[in-house]
């Protein structure tokens, strides 16, 4: 018989548990008798005792505990050498880091991932999702390679536009002006308004400049950090808001979105990434959804 791993961490198991049936039933999963004969093969191999019984339990003795450190070292460097392999054999794939615009992910993930093709079996594709001034400013420390978001004033990002989405109006469902085809926000001047706190910035500055252009007074019930929160005050207040079209996605059924009466404001969703990024993967990403149409112009 020649000493094996195995027998090694058996032993190392008996001796941090205290007792061959504490080890047997909680650490290795197996018999105490199957446990002892692995052991006693130990001990036969080794040529001294290493355990011994005690009234504590079972006790590692002179021998043991001489064993117990070179035995942990063993088993540890073995863990290391499977490992040393496993990266040898199986190279870590480049990390390509993804934000989108909470909600955006819905229509642009499957895009992206089309966009990336064969190349997404040979990397790790990490998505996340957050507003539009946090996702920029992890672009702008390197955190996130590419994001889908609203266009910030960051110097040190390029923007490429795709799309142009128009702001429409959420209500409640039973609202008397649900039934029309668009919606004059000035017949809504008398209903609170939900609006925006500064983390939209971009989306508040859009809404509040269309608002002073139609005469109505921008004095906010509520403000709002994210159209989720906006459709739920929508439907608890039974106020209003102005919020990007891609919201009616998410309405329940006691809400809905009509369009604006007239020209309606519009606010860039834009794909934003750091100037001095050369990863080959965004270069790729850049080239296939322009040949493909999703982004609608070079801008930034």
């Amino acid at each position: 018989m020649g000493m094996e791993l195995r027998h090694l961490r058996y032993f190392i198991a008996v001796v941090e548990e205290g007792g061959l049936t504490a080890a047997a039933e909680r650490r290795l999963h197996t018999s105490q008798p199957s446990l002892s004969r692995q052991i006693r093969d130990l001990e036969y191999e080794v040529g001294f005792p290493l355990l011994t019984r005690t009234t504590h339990g079972v006790e590692p003795t002179v021998a043991g505990r001489a064993f117990l450190d070179h035995a942990r070292l063993a088993v540890a460097q073995a863990s290391t050498a499977v490992e040393a392999a496993r990266r040898a054999a199986r190279p870590e794939k480049p990390v390509f880091r993804m934000g989108f615009l909470i909600g955006e992910e819905v229509d642009w993930l499957a895009k992206v991932t089309r966009a990336l093709g064969d190349d997404l079996a040979r990397l790790e594709l990490r998505v996340s999702s957050g507003y539009s001034p946090q996702l920029a400013d992890e672009v702008e420390q390197g955190k996130l390679d590419v994001v889908i978001i609203r266009r910030e004033p960051k110097p040190g990002l390029a923007y490429r536009l795709l799309g142009r989405e128009p702001i429409v109006v959420i209500l409640p469902s039973d609202h008397v002006l649900a039934k029309q085809s668009e919606i004059d926000v000035s017949d809504l001047k008398d209903d609170p308004f939900i609006g925006f706190s500064d983390v939209p910035h971009v989306l508040r500055d859009i809404v509040g400049d269309y608002m002073k252009q139609r005469g109505v007074p921008v004095a906010p019930a509520q403000t709002i950090d994210n159209f989720a929160m906006g459709i739920s005050l929508v439907a608890s207040t039974r106020g209003y808001a102005l919020l990007p079209a891609y919201a009616a996605n998410f309405l329940p059924w006691s809400v809905v979105s009509r369009p604006l009466k007239g020209e309606a404001p519009a606010i860039d969703l834009v794909l934003g990434y750091h100037r001095a990024n050369s990863s080959p993967i965004l270069l790729a990403l850049l080239d296939r959804l322009n040949a493909g149409g999703e982004i609608a112009e070079k801008a930034g």
